[in-house]
C-alpha cells in the first residue's frame, strides 16, 4: 500500500507538470484582386503544394484584351518616336533635291539675263522697265533657292527635340501602362506563395467570385503552432527558445517545440486588488513553434498536453 501511494503520488507529481493546450493553426488564404468566374480548380483539400504551385485560374476574358490593345498602343507610338527621330524619306528627300536643282538653273539663266540687259542698258538698245524685270527675276530666284536649300535641311533632320520628348513621354506611360494590364492577367492565375498543405477549397468550377475573396486556404508547416495558457507562478521560468514537448492522444512519443512567444500581459485580471490569493488567476498566452516535419502530424484545434523543460 505505501509502494502504491508513492507510485501515486509521483504519478500525480508528474501529472501536475503538465499544462493542457491545443495546435492552432495560422492559414494563408490565397485570393485574386480582381472578380471572375472560377474557370479551373488545380488543387483538392489535402493537397501538399510547393512555392509556385498553379492554384487556380479565373475567366481573363477583358484582361488579355486590355494587354493586346496597351501592347498595340506601344507598338504604334515606339514607331511615332522612331519616325520622329528620322528625317524625310530618301523620296522626298530626292524630290527636294531636284527642285533645289531646278531653282539654281533658273538662278543661273536670270542672273545672266540681268548681265545682258544690263549691257545693252548700257548701250541704250533696251529700256529700264526691261532691265528692272531682269533684276526682279534673279532677286526672287535667289530667294527661291534659299528656301529650297532651308527645306532640304529640314527634310534630312528629325522632328523638333520637344516633340521628341513627347514621343518618348509617351512610350514611357503606354510601357507602364502595358506593364499594369500584364500584371492584371497575371492576378486571375494564383500560385502557391509557400509549401504547405491545402486545408479548404471555398469554390467550386464555375462560381462567380467577387475580389479578394479567397479561393485556397493553405497551412505552411512553419504556420502551426502550440498555444498554451500558463500560469504566472511558472511564468519566470520560461524563455524565447526554450523546449517544450508536446503529448498527442494515441501517440506514444512525445513531440519536441520550441517556445517562440510569450505574451506581456495577462489573459485574466482580477477584478478588485493583485493579492497573493489572486494571482494563481492569471495566466499568460505562450506559442510554440516545431519543425515541418512535426507539424505535418498536427492538426489545427487538436487538444494536446504540454510539459516545459525543467
Amino acid at each position: 500500500m505505501v509502494a502504491a501511494a508513492v507510485l501515486l503520488g509521483g504519478c500525480q507529481r508528474a501529472a501536475s507538470h503538465r499544462l493542457a493546450g491545443y495546435i492552432e493553426g495560422e492559414f494563408v488564404y490565397v485570393a485574386s484582386p480582381h472578380a471572375g468566374a472560377l474557370e479551373r480548380l488545380q488543387v483538392q483539400r489535402g493537397a501538399q503544394v510547393k512555392p509556385g504551385d498553379p492554384l487556380f485560374a479565373l475567366e481573363s476574358v477583358a484582361e488579355k484584351a486590355a494587354r493586346d490593345e496597351a501592347e498595340r498602343r506601344l507598338l504604334q507610338a515606339r514607331a511615332n518616336l522612331a519616325d520622329a527621330t528620322k528625317g524625310k524619306r530618301p523620296s522626298e528627300i530626292d524630290s527636294a533635291a531636284a527642285q533645289l536643282k531646278q531653282a539654281q538653273a533658273a538662278l543661273d539663266l536670270s542672273e545672266r539675263e540681268l548681265v545682258r540687259q544690263e549691257k545693252l542698258l548700257r548701250e541704250r538698245t533696251t529700256t529700264e522697265e526691261d532691265a528692272d524685270r531682269a533684276r526682279s527675276a534673279r532677286d526672287q530666284n535667289r530667294q527661291r533657292v534659299a528656301q529650297l536649300e532651308a527645306e532640304l535641311v529640314t527634310a534630312r533632320l528629325g522632328a523638333r527635340t520637344d516633340l521628341v520628348a513627347a514621343a518618348e513621354a509617351n512610350v514611357q506611360a503606354l510601357e507602364a501602362a502595358l506593364a499594369g494590364a500584364e500584371w492584371d492577367l497575371s492576378q486571375k492565375r494564383q500560385n502557391a506563395p509557400q509549401a504547405g498543405v491545402v486545408f479548404d477549397t471555398l469554390y467550386r468550377e464555375g462560381e462567380w467570385i467577387a475580389a479578394g475573396r479567397p479561393v485556397v486556404v493553405l497551412l505552411p508547416p512553419p504556420n502551426v503552432k502550440l498555444r498554451v495558457f500558463v500560469p504566472q507562478a511558472r511564468l519566470g521560468s520560461l524563455q524565447v527558445g526554450d523546449a517544450v514537448q508536446v503529448f498527442v492522444d494515441g501517440l506514444k512519443e512525445t513531440m519536441t517545440g520550441k517556445i517562440s512567444f510569450i505574451s506581456p500581459r495577462a489573459e485574466y485580471t482580477p477584478p478588485v486588488i493583485y493579492s497573493r490569493e489572486e494571482r494563481d488567476k492569471f495566466v499568460f498566452l505562450v506559442e510554440a513553434t516545431f519543425d515541418n516535419a512535426t507539424a505535418a502530424r498536427l492538426h489545427p484545434g487538436q487538444p494536446v498536453d504540454v510539459q516545459f523543460n525543467p
